[in-house]
């Protein structure tokens, strides 16, 4: 989409072969041309429309200084765009006089050296607008498909701006209302430049309308959401003034991230979507430098830090009807709180049923000593559970914290998860647990816990006994009658199970080694249900 203007008219060739000469006006060679006209008649000022562009020999027009000033006048008051004059019917050179005032009232003035037929000049230009304007009806047309499917579909954030961007064809931003980046699209340009000190930048950039074009900084800026009730801005890299199509454009994805932020269910967690969508990545791409960059404008420092993350898991209560869920919002809420009170740089998400941190710190502070305070901190307040990992101090092993603390989380006992704990659990906690936790994704442990269970899964399926339970009774009691009486069952009645699964499988089941075999391969099993 682009505006026909009086320097583009200049560039095309029924023009060129006139041999144009730009004489006044040069900063308004940038005014839209809506129609050309040629017309020999002084008064014609009267009768033209804002965006006409005059075509005339001069031969009608005043001969004095003060005339040709007032014709200048008589154009500017209309708006016209520009005035061409052939030279060579009355003139071989522009008076002093029109050149003069032209240049004072910024309208263009040019100069045509050669002779042109100026119906082709009409013809060519009118041509041209009429093109432009199918091309700006065809591309709003493709604008409003794109967004109103973007709404059908309940396309989120990232895939709005993934829209803006190509739609605009350049770098797209969007920031809260304090001037913090939430989330950018890179355009053909070098994005670190776009961005560099952006919110220092972005708050020396006003905007009292809708939207604005903001020449220092070359930026589109349009506001997303009411006027009063303004959550952020768009920012559009535009290094001309945008062309009306281009603020539509932006002006339709901002209402869409409008929009979608109010069909949200959770219209105050900007930031937090934000977080939880840079946990997540960096969980399957930690060294993706544009992620990192992200990272950063997010408010979590890269260079030269260590990374320690944190999985708090809500601990259920019967009488809450609400589940996880809602405690787990409380907790992330009570988190970041802890976090900017402590000026602790970090990102604070619900992934799963799991309350996931990732903070970044000083290569010398004391992480596993900062991770022990704020599991404190969160369950002085909250019924939750916690696991650290160890830290890293390689922003590529991010996903390796990340990871570690979910997979100490995971391998902890039922009571450990029950019982709350102001310090965190870490690995050396989780014993053997924590081990099978880590091997989980290990094709030959699944292979190795079906072959040790296989033989007892078979005989309970066909005769739909239960010898299994009885094993599993067996490997995590203390003794046999402990074992029996956890099933609630005699011990003669438990003896004969244990016998026949003893025969079912081939073993000794009183062998310490094939009891440790067979606790591990169900252990296994119990880990990834």
């Amino acid at each position: 989409m682009g505006l026909v203007t009086v320097s583009r008219v200049l560039d095309m060739p029924v023009i060129r072969t006139a041999a144009p000469e730009v004489v006044a006006g040069r900063d308004g060679l940038d005014r839209e041309v809506r129609w050309v006209h040629s017309a020999e008649l002084a008064e014609i000022g009267a009768l033209l429309r804002g965006g006409d562009l005059l075509l005339s020999t001069g031969i009608a027009l005043p001969g004095d200084a003060a005339g040709l000033s007032a014709f200048a006048d008589s154009l500017a008051e209309s708006d016209a765009a520009g005035l061409f004059i052939e030279l060579g019917r009355r003139w071989s050179e522009i008076p002093s006089a029109l050149t003069a005032r032209c240049d004072e009232l910024g309208l263009p003035l040019i100069a045509l050296g050669h002779e042109v037929r100026f119906a082709a000049v009409a013809q060519a230009v009118g041509e041209r607008i009429v093109d432009e304007q199918l091309a700006d009806l065809r591309e709003a047309q493709r604008v409003h498909d794109t967004f109103t499917e973007l709404s059908m579909t309940e396309a989120g954030q990232p895939e709005i701006l993934q829209a803006a961007q190509r739609l605009c064809a350049a770098a797209v931003v969007l920031e809260d209302d304090q001037q913090r980046v939430l989330d950018y699209r890179s355009g053909p340009d070098d994005i670190d430049a776009f961005l560099h000190d952006w919110t220092t930048r972005s708050r020396r950039v006003p905007l009292e309308g809708r939207s604005a074009w903001d020449e220092t900084n070359r930026w589109l800026v349009t506001r997303v959401g009411r006027r009063d009730r303004g959550w952020g801005r768009l920012i559009v890299q535009s290094d001309q003034r945008p062309s009306p199509g281009l603020v539509a454009t932006a002006e339709r994805a901002a209402a869409a991230l409008a929009m979608h932020r109010l069909n949200d269910g959770h219209r105050d967690s900007l930031v937090r979507r934000t977080h939880h969508e840079l946990l997540v990545a960096l969980l399957n791409d930690p060294s993706d430098p544009d992620l990192l960059r992200r990272c950063e404008l997010a408010g979590l420092p890269i260079r030269r830090r260590q990374f320690i993350a944190e999985t708090v898991r809500p601990v259920a209560r019967p009488a809450d009807r609400a589940g996880g869920t809602v405690r787990a919002d409380e907790i992330v809420a009570a988190i970041t709180h802890t976090l900017s009170a402590r000026e602790l740089p970090g990102l604070v998400g619900i992934i799963g049923q799991d309350v996931r941190i990732l903070l970044s710190l000083p290569l010398a502070a004391d992480a596993d000593h900062i991770a022990d305070e704020l599991a404190e901190a969160v369950t002085a307040k909250h019924a939750a559970t916690v696991a650290a990992a160890r830290p890293v101090e390689d922003s590529n092993l991010i996903d390796r914290t990340l990871r570690e603390s979910q997979q100490v989380m995971d391998a902890l006992k039922p009571d450990q998860l029950t019982t709350i704990s102001t310090r965190p659990h870490r690995l050396e906690d989780a014993h053997l647990r924590g081990l099978l936790t880590l091997l989980a994704g290990d094709d030959r442990l699944a292979l190795y816990a079906d072959r040790e269970l296989r033989a007892l899964d078979a005989h309970d399926d066909r005769y739909g006994t239960d010898l299994l339970g009885a094993v599993r009774a067996l490997v995590t009691s203390s003794g046999k009658s402990e074992a029996a009486a956890s099933l609630h069952i005699s011990r003669p009645v438990f003896y004969d199970r244990l016998a026949k699964a003893a025969r079912v499988t081939g073993t000794d089941l009183d062998d310490p080694d094939i009891r440790v075999s067979l606790h591990v391969a169900l252990l296994y099993r119990e880990l990834l249900t």
